[in-house]
């Protein structure tokens, strides 16, 4: 179940939002210029599925989306615990990347959640918005909204990311330290769970 908390971005002590309502959620996002909306999950799919099998199974909805939004490049990125011994090191990078605020200049940041979970930061105004996304979810961040990710310390997800631009991912930093005055992934999911959420 989709998780939206949001704060002054003074600090997280005054909860202004916190919502599993997926209308309120689009509804909350939609002024921020942020696109959430939940595709259909793909039970016959396993969790850790790769890119080939991944894209066929969503192929309707991601041409659908392509044609909407004129992306030119999509994948697939996957990272899951299992016999991997490099997992560890991979995890720890991948986590490290993106959990700094960030903006990006060419392009928007979209994503699906096939299978897993991770937070969006999204610091906007004078607020920050955390939105816990899991599979079914599409998240899509206009580019220069300053935001971060954070996927958890022990990541397992997959996700179909959608680019305007071949060159994928390229952010820009701002440097702040924002991000570690606010609960991380596992705070958050571990809350979610206490309250009956599902991660």
């Amino acid at each position: 179940m989709t998780l939206l908390t949001s704060w002054p971005d003074s600090g997280p002590a005054t909860v202004l939002r916190r919502t599993c309502d997926p209308a309120e959620i689009a509804a909350a996002l939609k002024p921020l210029g942020v696109r959430y909306e939940q595709w259909p999950v793909r039970e016959d799919l396993p969790h850790d599925a790769d890119g080939e099998r991944v894209s066929a199974a969503y192929r309707p909805q991601i041409d659908r989306l392509s044609a909407e939004e004129g992306f030119t490049t999509v994948d697939v990125l996957g990272l899951h615990p299992g016999d991997d011994p490099e997992y560890p090191v991979r995890a720890k990078a991948a986590r490290e990347k993106f959990l700094q605020e960030h903006t990006h200049d060419d392009d928007d940041e979209v994503r699906f959640f096939v299978s897993g979970s991770g937070v969006f930061y999204l610091h906007v105004g004078a607020e920050v918005h955390a939105v816990l996304c899991e599979r079914g979810d599409l998240l899509g961040v206009p580019r220069g909204t300053t935001h971060w990710f954070d996927m958890g310390t022990r990541p397992s997800f997959t996700a179909i990311r959608f680019f305007h631009e071949e060159d994928g991912w390229i952010g820009n930093f701002t440097g702040s330290a924002i991000s570690s005055r606010f609960p991380d992934f596992d705070s958050l999911a571990a809350g979610h769970r206490r309250d009956g959420g599902t991660v």
